[in-house]
C-alpha cells in the first residue's frame, strides 16, 4: 500500500484510468508527466534534459508539464544512472578585488549555461589553504563535471592535477606548463604597457605600479609590460613592495600616502584592480594631493559601478562577463570531448 493512501485512512483506488495529476502527498514523477503529456516516458526523460534530437515544441511542452506539476529531479539517481552530476564548479578565492571580479564573471558564466542543464556552484579557496585543496576533494568526491577556476600560476598544481586526472577544466589564466590546456586570459602585458605609456604620454616621470603577489602568473605578465615601457622611454619606476594588489585596502592606502610624503615621490600609478585604485585616490586626497594636478593614475576597470567613483580617473576595461561567458562556453566543449586544446584556449585583447 502506498505511504500516501495509508496516511489519509483511504484504501488505494485500483480501479478505472490512471489520474493525469498526482494525489495530495504524492511526488511527481516522469511517468506523471509522460501521462500528462501522452509521451513516452524516455522521451519525457530526454526532454527535461534538454535533447536537442528531441524537438523545440515538445521539450517545451514536457517542461512547462513538468513545472506544473511542481517535478524536480532525483539528482542522485541521475548520477547513479548517467554518472553525471549536471553541476560545474567555479572555485573562488576570496581577496579584495572578488566583489566585483566574482560578480561580473559569474555573471557570464550564467548567461552561457543558462538553458542548459549544468548548474553552476560556487566553491571557496580560502588563502591560508593550499589552491589544490577544493579542486581534489571536487574531483574525489565527483562533485562536478566540470571546474572552472582563476589565479593561476607557472607551474600550477590544479592544472597538473586535473591533466593527470583527465577531469574537464578551464582556468581563468595561463600556465608555462609543456602540456596545452584550456583557459582563457586577459592580455595584463599590453595593460600595463598601455597604462605607463598613458602616464607618460601626460608628462609623468616616475611611475609607480602595484602588481599582483609574485607567485601568480599574470604578475609576471603585468610586470614585463611595465618595465617594456619604461625601459622605452627612459623614466623613472617604482614596483611597490610590501603591498600587493591582495593586500587590504587600508594597507595600500598608508603605503601609498607615506611613500608620496617621502622626496622624489612618483607623479604616476598603475592598479590592476579598482581597490587598490580607490585606496590610492584616498591617500592622495588625505594628503591634499588632486589627481590629474599632482598626481595621475590609471586603473584596470572590471565593472560598471566604477564609473561612480569621483574625481574620474583613466581606466582600461577588463571584460570579466565576457570572459566567464568564454571560460563557461569552453568548458561545455571540453566535457563534450571531440574539440582540440589548441581551439579552447583565448586571450581577450585590450
Amino acid at each position: 500500500m502506498p505511504l500516501d493512501d495509508a496516511e489519509d485512512g483511504r484504501q488505494p483506488n485500483t480501479a478505472g484510468s490512471s489520474t493525469s495529476t498526482p494525489g495530495p502527498h504524492r511526488k511527481p514523477t516522469l511517468k506523471t508527466i509522460a501521462e500528462l503529456t501522452g509521451l513516452a516516458v524516455t522521451t519525457v526523460s530526454r526532454a527535461l534534459g534538454d535533447d536537442p534530437l528531441i524537438a523545440r515544441e515538445t521539450r517545451q511542452r514536457v517542461q512547462a508539464a513538468a513545472a506544473e506539476v511542481g517535478y524536480l529531479p532525483d539528482r542522485a539517481a541521475q548520477r547513479l544512472r548517467t554518472g553525471r552530476t549536471n553541476v560545474i564548479s567555479l572555485v573562488l578565492d576570496p581577496h579584495e578585488e572578488i566583489l566585483g571580479y566574482g560578480t561580473s564573471m559569474i555573471r557570464g558564466m550564467t548567461a552561457t549555461l543558462r538553458g542548459t542543464p549544468y548548474h553552476l556552484v560556487i566553491t571557496p579557496h580560502f588563502s591560508d589553504t593550499p589552491q589544490i585543496d577544493p579542486v581534489r576533494h571536487i574531483v574525489r568526491n565527483r562533485m562536478a563535471d566540470g571546474i572552472l577556476f582563476s589565479r593561476t600560476e607557472p607551474s600550477d598544481e590544479r592544472v597538473k592535477f586535473l591533466l593527470e586526472a583527465g577531469f574537464p577544466f578551464v582556468c581563468h589564466g595561463r600556465t608555462e606548463l609543456a602540456t596545452p590546456h584550456p583557459y582563457v586570459d586577459y592580455d595584463n602585458y599590453r595593460f600595463t604597457y598601455q597604462a605607463a605609456k598613458k602616464l607618460i604620454a601626460s608628462g609623468c616621470r616616475r611611475l609607480f605600479i602595484i602588481l599582483p603577489p609574485e607567485r601568480f602568473t599574470f604578475h609576471h605578465h603585468m610586470r614585463h609590460g611595465f618595465m617594456t615601457a619604461v625601459r622605452e622611454e627612459g623614466v623613472g619606476f617604482e614596483i611597490a613592495q610590501g603591498i600587493t594588489l591582495d593586500s587590504k585596502a587600508d594597507a595600500v592606502r598608508d603605503h601609498v600616502a607615506a611613500r608620496l610624503a617621502k622626496s622624489d615621490p612618483p607623479d604616476g600609478f598603475i592598479c590592476g584592480g579598482e581597490v587598490s585604485a580607490m585606496a590610492v585616490m584616498s591617500a592622495t586626497h588625505d594628503l591634499g594631493l588632486e589627481i590629474g594636478r599632482d598626481v595621475r593614475l590609471v586603473a584596470k576597470q572590471t565593472s560598471g559601478p566604477f564609473d561612480q567613483v569621483r574625481p574620474r580617473i583613466e581606466t582600461i576595461y577588463e571584460d570579466l562577463s565576457e570572459a566567464g561567458r568564454l571560460m563557461a562556453g569552453l568548458l561545455l566543449k571540453r566535457m563534450a570531448g571531440a574539440t582540440p586544446v589548441s581551439e579552447l584556449q583565448a586571450v581577450l585583447e585590450v
